[in-house]
């Protein structure tokens, strides 16, 4: 399975960040060592002094598709799921600024958190879809998909020009503003509407 995540996908992230809007999806990867499922907690590496969460909406891809047109994209998902992008912010910075790729301080062990996931059908539109991520029992990031820059379907066809979709592939779709840092002791709970979709602890 391929894990594929989107940069830059909400603009007042972007802000966030000072960014620029792009005009085509930021598209990386992350391998399948990345995943941490099952509310397993995640270790802060001792790589990063910076390691910031990331709350996302996930798709779960089911059925094999190439050159995927945006009016057939959502065939080729049933499922909607909450998860967290991890990132080592300083490194990534550091390599961004040596014009490297940033590929380790995003796809390290265990930065790709897969909560549980929601039938698409039990959802009236996966274009209005509210989620939020609590730190400790406070709301700090609150997101909704309409504001992404870049639609569900639209990244669908956009990533399938390049990559074969496969059955269990999971795309990442971009994080709203409020990123920020975490430490040993914090617990992150992670909501689509009010409904829990992950809830574990950083040691």
């Amino acid at each position: 399975m391929k894990i594929f995540a989107i940069g830059q996908n909400y603009v007042e992230h972007n802000k966030e960040l000072n960014s620029k809007n792009p005009t085509e999806p930021v598209v990386f990867m992350k391998p399948d060592t990345a995943l941490l499922k099952n509310n397993k907690p995640f270790y802060v590496p001792d790589f990063s002094e910076e390691l910031h969460y990331e709350t996302e909406l996930i798709v779960k891809i089911n059925r094999i598709g190439k050159n995927i047109a945006p009016q057939f994209a959502h065939r080729y998902y049933s499922e909607i799921g909450l998860g967290v992008d991890f990132t080592a912010r300083d490194l990534q910075r550091k390599l961004k600024a040596e014009g490297k790729p940033w590929e380790i301080s995003k796809a390290f062990d265990n930065s790709a958190v897969i909560g549980n996931f929601i039938p698409v059908q039990d959802l009236t539109n996966v274009q209005d879809i509210r989620f939020k991520l609590d730190l400790n029992g406070n709301i700090v990031q609150n997101g909704h998909s309409a504001e992404m820059i870049f639609p569900i379907n639209e990244l669908i066809a956009y990533v399938s020009r390049f990559f074969t979709l496969k059955i269990g592939d999971i795309l990442f779709t971009g994080t709203p503003a409020g990123v920020g840092t975490v430490k040993p002791g914090d617990r992150l709970q992670g909501y689509i509407f009010d409904q829990k979709m992950f809830d574990f602890n950083i040691k």
